[in-house]
């Protein structure tokens, strides 16, 4: 997608609506600053993603097909999570294999998928160098990108390119920078032993790329970084902190009211 389009979907998913609500907003406000005018369906709340990753694909089903006819425009769908997103362009359609009417309306529907970071760099242009960017206090920031977001969307490169365009940013790598963070939807509630160790494993990269924030468009992600984060804090430990790609890149634009953490 590259022509800019005057009206989109937000789709918000659950978890930015439930846990996350100023990182939506921010989202939406860098939407609406752009000269995009922003539709929320009022009737959204879930893609399915869980029940569908856990195997229970009828649950998942009626969930999906709940949430098709909520986007009757032929407008791109924005939305602020490459897992979310993913599940909506690639696995909504076959869900629906064994009916052609709600085929062709997933498939209708997949096809306007856009996840919300590719909209703003690609779309938007907003991973464009300004041409006299404004001086801005230096902060090395690390990019985390959830496994749906790199493998099915491919979403960390537009999410790389909007942070060095920032002014005042340098970008820095974790080791491993592809491995999971062990959130896994329904998998941190089904091995937490093991998702465990993952979130501390990416945790102590974090930390170690001398990364003041770490940024990701992916909530589930970032939630379950945040507060395994916040425990190791309250035993002394010195981590970044951790928020919405939307945010980090409101907050350097210089908006007071921008999400300074994942959970504002």
């Amino acid at each position: 997608m590259s022509a800019r389009p005057s009206t989109v979907y937000f789709y918000a998913t659950c978890v930015v609506d439930l846990m996350a609500p100023q990182a939506g907003v921010d989202a939406i406000c860098l939407l609406q600053e752009a000269g995009i005018e922003v539709v929320f369906p009022q009737a959204q709340s879930c893609c399915g993603q869980p029940a569908y990753s856990a195997g229970f694909f009828d649950e998942a089903r009626r969930v999906a097909q709940s949430q098709l006819g909520i986007f009757p425009e032929p407008w791109p769908i924005v939305v602020p999570s490459g897992s979310c997103a993913a599940m909506m362009k690639h696995e909504w359609p076959k869900l629906f294999e064994g009916d052609a009417v709600l085929a062709a309306q997933a498939r209708g529907v997949a096809a306007r998928i856009v996840e919300w970071t590719a909209f703003a760099q690609e779309v938007l242009g907003l991973g464009l160098p300004a041409a006299a960017a404004p001086a801005a206090v230096p902060v090395k920031v690390a990019l985390h990108t959830s496994c749906s977001a790199r493998r099915e969307m491919g979403t960390h490169l537009p999410s790389e390119a909007l942070l060095r365009a920032l002014p005042g940013v340098e970008v820095v790598q974790q080791a491993r920078v592809a491995e999971c963070c062990g959130f896994g939807g329904t998998f941190a509630a089904r091995h937490p032993d093991i998702s465990g160790a993952m979130v501390g494993d990416k945790l102590d990269a974090l930390r170690d790329s001398g990364a003041e924030v770490v940024v990701s468009a992916d909530c589930g992600c970032l939630l379950n970084l945040h507060h395994a984060a916040e425990k190791r804090r309250a035993a002394g430990e010195a981590l970044p902190r951790l928020v919405h790609l939307a945010s980090f890149v409101r907050e350097r634009g210089g908006a007071d009211d921008a999400a300074r953490c994942v959970t504002d």
